[in-house]
């Protein structure tokens, strides 16, 4: 305990109880050791405040994230002085590390004056104002040159070579941040389930976010807050995310999801595939100004499934839940709240906390975030965003005062093949997460993030299905939904280009094989009670038709502030919206059709419904070889002209004959009178 007002040394509730593995590379004090290039470790602030009032909440949310900033530009100043191990960092501590400090204790003595206004001031906070500058090693920056092919693989936003750095975009990753998936020891084995655990799960098909649906915001640590997130982030479900959301808003919104009554918000950071492409985001806050270069590469699959506790019956999460799983700021931080999972498909009871793993020709890479399980009862959120919710212990029992909730199982799988390490990736490329610029792309800072915006009677159905031991969704037994994806959200069309995967994804990137009942919740799931796709493969449905049976809604118009203007410009070719919001790290692939509209009513009965009515307007149907048809390119139908066929100009063809021999009979007579009256 550091002192009162909230603040703590450590979080315990936000902990994954999965234990830290061999080769997590950590030293005395929990921090995980840098490697390839120096970087800059700034106490984490917003992870020891546990209670800030309502009041104080959106001034503290504020210059939080501007130490987020402030430790950004920070670093990349550190990063252009070349500056590395060895150095004299006199220069570097007079111009970069006490100006650094100056910064942050202003903002740290406004969150304390923020909360002393609202509530009893915090003790302890100035200690955190001071920053250390960490040196990297040399070994482990070996074989991690920027790929080559031309200016663009090798330079930085800029143009010039990145200083001192590795990658794309000079921060990452190195060659130590990888280890080969067949080298790692299989993991202990989930608890044991008693006689009352919740053996079912349930399962919502969101797509694989085809249609490019990114910013670097972070609606839930950074409300707000544009670029709050310094990186880039994936989206699934809810399409009306970012920083300035409202829970009224994203209830209004439009979702990916097969079952339209899961409007809930699931993203990560997007993986990249460091070739030397440029993306749209290059030159942006959250992409290559910041050191996250590279394709984005699009999931070839994911799988969003619920299951229950182990030990007993789980409740219904509270509507507007927030939940954050792993630590952005592992790197700095320590594996704490670090809750990175990497393997590859056929090997996941093998998995990897601080590496990315390297697999065997024919394998994918695989993220799998296992969700906090267990409730307060009483908080959709908390100061921290962590203390609200915690892991369960081994034995899958829940802290006192905490009760367990369905656990979310994120699982996300990529086309992408083991990087060429021995010569830098150049001849197959590196591939990293997004991050904070000086987190260094490393594979432990991986995290995901969701709210829950499922509809009541959803929800209630989902903890049903948990409790009573079935297997519900989509292609379960009990959700009874037919509704169709909104369009454009991409489930189960073709990867985007540049996904990286060359593959068409499978129906709403789903799971090709539904959980069975013995799924469980505990701390962590083993792969072998998850969705598998490397054993068997889903034939692809046809798309079930929109369902009528309610009016549509329409969602609310986009907030917007002074600093949130988005200018469209339709692609030409594709109908994609290339739109990018400067300033706001916004970068979306969406297709310029009505995605805003929440599109069919949700269903609400979890009984079987009647027989699904076709739309009028129904999404075009998928092709009878199962490919997705490519809904967000599919111009609409054009109406027919009307009496261009069966009216008058179809009469008309029948009458003509007739017309011209009554012309022809009247010319005749009065040649034959006027030749009568000459013979007269």
């Amino acid at each position: 305990m550091l002192g009162g007002g909230g603040l703590v040394a450590a979080n315990v509730y936000a902990s994954a109880t999965e234990s830290w593995g061999d080769g997590s590379g950590t030293n005395g004090t929990g921090h995980v050791l840098s490697t390839g290039m120096p970087t800059i470790d700034c106490p984490d602030v917003g992870t020891r405040l546990t209670a800030v009032p309502e009041a104080a909440r959106s001034d503290v949310d504020r210059e939080l994230a501007l130490l987020d900033r402030q430790t950004a530009d920070a670093y990349r100043q550190l990063q252009q002085s070349g500056w590395t191990a060895g150095q004299d960092s006199g220069s570097v501590d007079d111009t970069i590390m006490k100006p650094l400090e100056e910064k942050r204790a202003g903002s740290i003595a406004r969150i304390a004056d923020a909360v002393d206004r609202a509530g009893e001031r915090p003790q302890g906070l100035d200690a955190l104002a001071g920053c250390t500058l960490r040196p990297g090693d040399d070994a482990g920056a070996q074989a991690t040159a920027a790929p080559s092919g031309g200016s663009p693989a090798t330079a930085s936003p800029s143009g010039s070579a990145p200083p001192n750095g590795a990658g794309q975009g000079g921060n990452g990753p190195v060659a130590s941040d990888y280890a080969d998936i067949t080298s790692v020891q299989p993991d202990v084995p989930s608890p044991p389930q008693q006689a009352d655990a919740s053996r079912g799960s349930f399962t919502s098909e969101c797509g694989v976010n085809a249609n490019g649906l990114r910013n670097s915001d972070n609606v839930i640590v950074a409300p707000g807050v544009s670029n709050g997130a310094h990186h880039f982030h994936d989206y699934v479900g809810n399409q009306g995310n970012s920083a300035f959301a409202s829970d009224d808003d994203l209830a209004k919104a439009g979702t990916s999801c097969v079952d339209q009554g899961d409007r809930s918000t699931y993203y990560w950071p997007v993986l990249r595939l460091q070739d030397g492409t440029q993306e749209r985001d290059a030159g942006s806050p959250g992409g290559g100004t910041e050191g996250n270069a590279g394709r984005i590469v699009t999931p070839k699959q994911v799988t969003l499934t619920f299951v229950g506790n182990p030990r007993g019956k789980v409740t219904a999460m509270p509507r507007f839940l927030r939940i954050i799983t792993g630590d952005a700021k592992a790197f700095v931080n320590g594996p704490a709240n670090a809750n990175a999972s990497w393997s590859c498909t056929g090997y996941e009871d093998r998995q990897l906390k601080d590496k990315y793993p390297l697999c065997p020709q024919g394998s994918d890479v695989v993220r799998t975030f296992r969700f906090q399980s267990c409730w307060d009862g009483r908080n959709t959120d908390s100061a921290n965003h962590r203390t609200h919710v915690a892991f369960t212990a081994p034995d899958g029992s829940c802290p006192a005062g905490f009760q367990p909730i369905p656990q979310l199982v994120q699982r996300l799988v990529y086309d992408v093949r083991a990087p060429s390490l021995q010569d830098g990736g150049r001849t197959v490329p590196l591939f990293a997460v997004d991050s904070f610029p000086e987190q260094l792309h490393k594979p432990v800072t991986d995290h995901g993030d969701f709210i829950n915006v499922f509809d009541e009677d959803l929800m209630r159905h989902m903890v049903d299905c948990i409790n009573s031991g079935r297997v519900c969704g989509p292609d379960g037994d009990g959700s009874g939904a037919t509704a169709s994806p909104t369009p454009g959200s991409g489930s189960g069309t073709t990867a985007d280009p540049g996904s990286g995967s060359g593959t068409t994804a499978a129906p709403g990137g789903g799971a090709t094989e539904q959980p069975t009942s013995s799924a469980t919740s505990g701390s962590a799931p083993t792969a072998s009670q998850l969705p598998r796709t490397d054993a068997t493969t889903t034939p692809h449905r046809t798309a079930a038709p929109t369902r009528t049976a309610a009016p549509t809604r329409t969602s609310a118009p986009t907030r917007t502030t002074g600093q949130h203007h988005r200018t469209t410009q339709p692609d030409q070719g594709n109908g994609q919206d290339h739109g990018t919001e400067q300033g706001h790290g916004t970068l979306s692939d969406r297709t310029a059709q009505p995605e805003r509209s929440t599109g069919p009513a949700r269903p609400v009965s979890t009984s079987s419904p009647a027989p699904p009515r076709q739309s009028p307007q129904a999404e075009p149907s998928r092709s009878a070889s199962g490919q997705a048809g490519a809904v967000g390119n599919v111009p609409p139908a054009q109406p027919q002209a009307q009496g261009t066929q069966g009216a008058l100009a179809e009469t008309g063809s029948h009458l003509w004959p007739a017309a011209l021999g009554t012309l022809l009979a009247l010319s005749g007579l009065v040649m034959l009178l006027r030749a009568r009256r000459l013979r007269y």
